[in-house]
């Protein structure tokens, strides 16, 4: 696509400057606009997961309609295959509705009701993105078979006579030309599939030849991704278009699923905002107590799934709800708090003992919420006087809550020390990218409660310049970066820093704004041969000594304020690497704190005697290689 880019070359704004792309060419030169970053598989939002959604959703629809109750997916060297046993797409259509972009039969009528996909977009995505794509669908002993290639058709055959079930076949190896090289996880696409199962019971998923059923719905998901024993049994409440489980842990924060149509809505929405909403209400009038919202959302866990008429998502991957009602004339508002004025109301009253349990937690709460106040002003006015803006934090001019194209770009580092941070600011966009320095090591956390977030200047200090003391609605970054040395100094303040967040913020963790910038170790250079490599591990590091020769010159760098200005634009440009920070259902945060910032010294000590890496034996490689 790049011929697109070269119209007009001679910066002159004439009228060889206007292009018009064909759908196909949009998708392939935009796919963010349709799919998400394509990414390489690393993340689970990358495109290559929307790209499996995409297809996969579209015989979950033909399942909400009754048709088909297995759905079988394969995910093999590269290749994803797809075959539903629902009605299958219509013969004639069959083409255009794989590749005519806005075309399908969903855009009204009894077809499909209360489906997810509804714009015409997905499935033509994935083929325009794809090297190879087969679409086959089978209706009553007649099948047709197309094939496409990189959203070109290539072949058509017509059979009658076969002995296959009704249903869809969809095959496709997405384009390394928009991807390059690239990895599935199955961790990634195993949760897709669960997620399927337990928003559609009675269907079988099948993964691999694995099959995932789920017999309790969100209560199945729930119980299954606790990362720790909850206060209370999680109250599973089922109606007409909506399922709820709620119960309480003991951490800071409060965890959702929510979903729409079966939709993952990961950003939330309007019905996630309602549900939050009625949650409150529901348990201020069960109590006859004006509790503070907060006092009751601390620690809370919890999941809802509605079912809407022609949802409203306000971008095409579907993670954020926008509709404001569940069908005409009922609001998303009052459809859940009727729904939990009712059913919740019933549950805590024939539920005595969960009844006391959350009581107990929302006074807990409200306890340590009113110790801390005494220290909240003070705190405010403190963060004021430090002059964030000059002294601690070189901020941007574009944040997440503004209202601009690059406010999905906005992020903050999080530096050790004032050498450090000064490269980053010599470095970065100012539009986008803003800096926070530390001053020393920061405090140990764990096991302190809130109070120390007030108390301790670095902690209080970056709390207002994330802006998220009240809510994560309001976080001023999208990404949220620790840059440290790679040494043992800086490992030690990249943990301390992974405590805070998840110790007092966890939602920050859970809705993936947290990130560890990695920076190069060494620097392999040629200056004869005009070679200069940057390397991040060891193995890199023996690749660019072999490239470069025996006159190779290393430098290794100890700290981020050794590398030049002009050589960190590299480093946190286009191509910076960023290891996203994540808590899965495996990860027991509790004991992973306390056994690796508790106070279990000797415990320590031995895994890090066990776990030593002898530096001689690098010493040796480096003279074999010279």
């Amino acid at each position: 696509m790049a011929d697109l880019l070269d119209t007009n070359t001679n910066g002159n704004y004439g009228d060889d400057a206007i292009v018009t792309l064909t759908p196909r060419e949009h998708i392939r030169l935009r796919p963010g606009m349709y799919v998400g970053t394509p990414g390489d598989g690393s993340q689970p939002d990358d495109a290559l997961y929307v790209l499996i959604k995409e297809v996969i959703d579209n015989s979950i629809d033909e399942f909400i309609m009754g048709a088909g109750k297995q759905i079988e997916v394969t995910v093999e060297d590269g290749v994803v295959t797809v075959r539903d046993y629902g009605r299958g797409i219509p013969l004639k259509s069959l083409s255009a509705a794989v590749g005519q972009m806005n075309t399908g039969g969903k855009y009204g009528g009894d077809a499909f009701k209360k489906t997810v996909g509804l714009n015409g977009v997905g499935v033509k995505a994935v083929n325009m993105l794809s090297s190879e794509f087969t679409a086959r669908s089978v209706r009553d002993g007649e099948a047709r078979t197309v094939t496409f290639a990189k959203g070109l058709e290539q072949s058509d055959k017509w059979e009658s006579g076969v002995q296959e079930k009704n249903g869809t076949y969809i095959s496709y190896r997405v384009d390394e030309e928009i991807f390059g090289r690239y990895e599935y996880n199955m961790e990634y696409v195993e949760q897709k599939i669960r997620n399927y199962s337990y928003l559609n019971l009675g269907l079988t998923m099948v993964l691999n030849g694995r099959k995932y059923v789920s017999k309790n719905g969100l209560l199945d998901l729930v119980n299954d991704n606790l990362t720790e024993e909850p206060l209370y049994p999680p109250i599973h409440l089922l109606g007409e278009d909506i399922e709820v489980v709620i119960t309480h842990g003991t951490g800071y924060g409060e965890t959702y699923d929510s979903f729409v149509n079966g939709q993952h809505t990961t950003e939330g929405g309007t019905h996630q905002s309602a549900f939050r909403q009625a949650v409150v209400k529901t348990v201020r009038e069960f109590y006859h107590k004006d509790y503070d919202p907060s006092d009751i959302r601390t620690s809370i866990i919890a999941a809802i799934s509605i079912k809407v008429q022609d949802p409203l998502f306000e971008n095409q991957p579907k993670t954020k709800f926008g509709s404001k009602e569940v069908e005409p004339g009922v609001s998303i508002n009052n459809f859940i708090a009727d729904f939990l004025n009712k059913h919740l109301d019933d549950y805590l009253h024939k539920h005595a003992e969960t009844a006391q349990a959350l009581q107990k937690k929302i006074v807990e709460n409200e306890k340590e919420r009113k110790a801390i106040s005494g220290v909240k002003k003070t705190a405010r006015e403190a963060a004021k006087k430090v002059s964030l803006n000059n002294k601690k934090l070189r901020d941007c001019k574009i944040h997440r809550t503004d209202k601009n194209e690059l406010a999905s770009q906005s992020m903050i580092f999080i530096t050790e020390g004032n050498s450090a941070s000064g490269s980053i600011t010599k470095s970065r966009d100012v539009r986008t990218q803003a800096v926070f320095s530390l001053r020393g090591k920061p405090l140990n956390c764990y096991g302190l409660t809130k109070k120390v977030v007030y108390e301790n200047e670095e902690f209080n200090l970056l709390q207002a310049a994330l802006n998220i003391e009240e809510d994560l609605d309001n976080l001023r970054y999208d990404k949220v970066i620790i840059a440290t040395d790679a040494d043992v100094d800086g490992m030690h303040i990249r943990l301390l820093m992974m405590t805070f967040f998840l110790q007092f913020f966890p939602d920050v963790i859970r809705q993936g704004h947290l990130y560890v910038l990695q920076t190069p170790l060494f620097r392999v250079r040629n200056t004869k041969k005009k070679i200069t490599r940057y390397c991040y591990s060891e193995d890199e590091r023996v690749k660019a000594i072999a490239e470069c020769g025996a006159n190779a010159e290393i430098t290794r760098f100890k700290g981020l304020g050794e590398i030049s200005p002009d050589e960190f634009k590299e480093f946190i440009g286009e191509d910076m690497r960023l290891d996203r920070v994540r808590i899965t259902k495996d990860d027991p945060i509790h004991d992973l704190l306390e056994f690796y910032m508790g106070k279990n010294t000797f415990e320590r000590q031995g895994f890090i005697i066990g776990n030593l890496r002898i530096e001689e034996d690098i010493v040796e490689q480096d003279l074999r290689l010279s």
